[in-house]
């Protein structure tokens, strides 16, 4: 079996994992095989508070997860970069700082080394406006440092595994098993349009119709879907289309399409395949090909970070001293984090503090926390 196949049945495993949460361990074990890891996660991590949750994972040490989670998840310098990240955008050690510098953090020292760990490969799934849901891949020292091989491989799988996730999302747990989808479909807030391979509607559950009835953002013509925004529409009839021919070509195209009412409430509309593996068979009626998923849209574009480092012009250096002075403290122990002197964290202190007009450290906590709350 080469590559393609490879691809092609692992992406359909995980649009079956959108419907079926359980199933999503052995996925993800499948992805990092694909692109060349040692073991991996889907984990989200709060930029204010420095907490995290793990979701799914393969090939972790339950002892060095709860270490992480527990002491380290607010120094590990691979995951902070991504509170400023592009959603899907690649990032390895080597994106973020020297690998050298990287040897003397205290994240290196006391949590990869010991594991025998030498790098990892993130992407950025959501973020919502306090935290970031990431895909993370690790590599060992005998396999060495993130390629360029291992980064096309992931840059192939993080579309799928992004709409598999925020879809998966808008089912609970009693609905997430694949022998309950078709009955609870009507008892989900979302609306649900079940379409076919001529792009008309076959279903829509309750919160479906009342979308339809109140004909924005959306509304059926002749039996097919219409939005109100041109640009919107051609992007989800395109999606649409593309998704009846199977899983894999759908890529990026056809997630978190923005939908604007005429009173100005947004909405986000998913696309997800129905016509192979799994939910073949979970749709009513052989000629249903794809599900539209329309919710209510959040805040969720730009994390507090993203707000300040706009706004007061930080670099990322500035925006990584910021936040690690509201999650650690003080001088000292930034610098130990980071494997740094004093000096160079006291250096992006002033820096900080003369951009922002802050004069010692708790006005900087107070900042974050100020502009945390006005995106709540």
């Amino acid at each position: 079996m080469d590559q393609v196949d490879d691809l092609n049945i692992l992406i359909g495993r995980m649009y079956d994992a959108a419907l079926d949460k359980f199933s999503w361990n052995d996925v993800l074990e499948g992805c990092i095989r694909f692109v060349g890891g040692s073991a991996g996660a889907l984990f989200s991590k709060d930029a204010v508070n420095s907490r995290g949750n793990i979701y799914h994972e393969w090939g972790t040490d339950p002892h060095w997860v709860k270490l992480y989670f527990e002491r380290y998840v607010a120094i590990d310098p691979t995951t902070t970069i991504q509170y400023f990240a592009d959603i899907g955008q690649l990032i390895s050690v080597s994106d973020i700082m020297p690998y050298q510098e990287f040897l003397n953090t205290q994240f290196y020292k006391e949590w990869v080394e010991p594991q025998s760990m030498a790098d990892c490969l993130n992407a950025v799934l959501d973020k919502t406006s306090t935290s970031v849901a990431m895909v993370c891949a690790f590599r060992t020292r005998q396999q060495g440092v993130v390629d360029d091989t291992m980064r096309q491989r992931m840059d192939l799988l993080v579309p799928h595994i992004r709409r598999s996730v925020l879809i998966g999302r808008l089912f609970d747990e009693e609905s997430s098993r694949v022998d309950s989808f078709a009955d609870t479909l009507d008892k989900m807030a979302a609306g649900v349009f079940l379409i076919d391979s001529s792009g008309h509607i076959v279903h829509a559950n309750e919160s479906g119709q009342n979308l339809l009835l109140a004909g924005d953002p959306i509304r059926s013509e002749v039996g097919r879907i219409r939005v109100r925004d041109p640009r919107a529409e051609e992007s989800l009839e395109n999606s649409l289309s593309v998704a009846t021919g199977g899983d894999t070509g759908l890529g990026s195209s056809g997630i978190g399409i923005p939908l604007v009412s005429s009173g100005g409430v947004r909405y986000a509309a998913h696309v997800l395949p129905l016509a192979a593996g799994k939910r073949r068979n979970m749709s009513p009626g052989s000629r249903v090909v794809a599900a539209l998923f329309v919710q209510v849209a959040t805040m969720g574009d730009l994390l507090p970070p993203d707000v300040l480092g706009t706004a007061f012009k930080l670099t990322p250096a500035e925006l990584r001293v910021l936040l690690a002075i509201v999650e650690l403290g003080g001088v000292p122990e930034v610098a130990t984090a980071f494997g740094v002197a004093m000096s160079t964290v006291k250096t992006h202190l002033r820096r900080l503090y003369e951009k922002t007009g802050a004069s010692r450290h708790a006005d900087l906590v107070k900042l974050v926390a100020g502009y945390t709350k006005a995106f709540r």
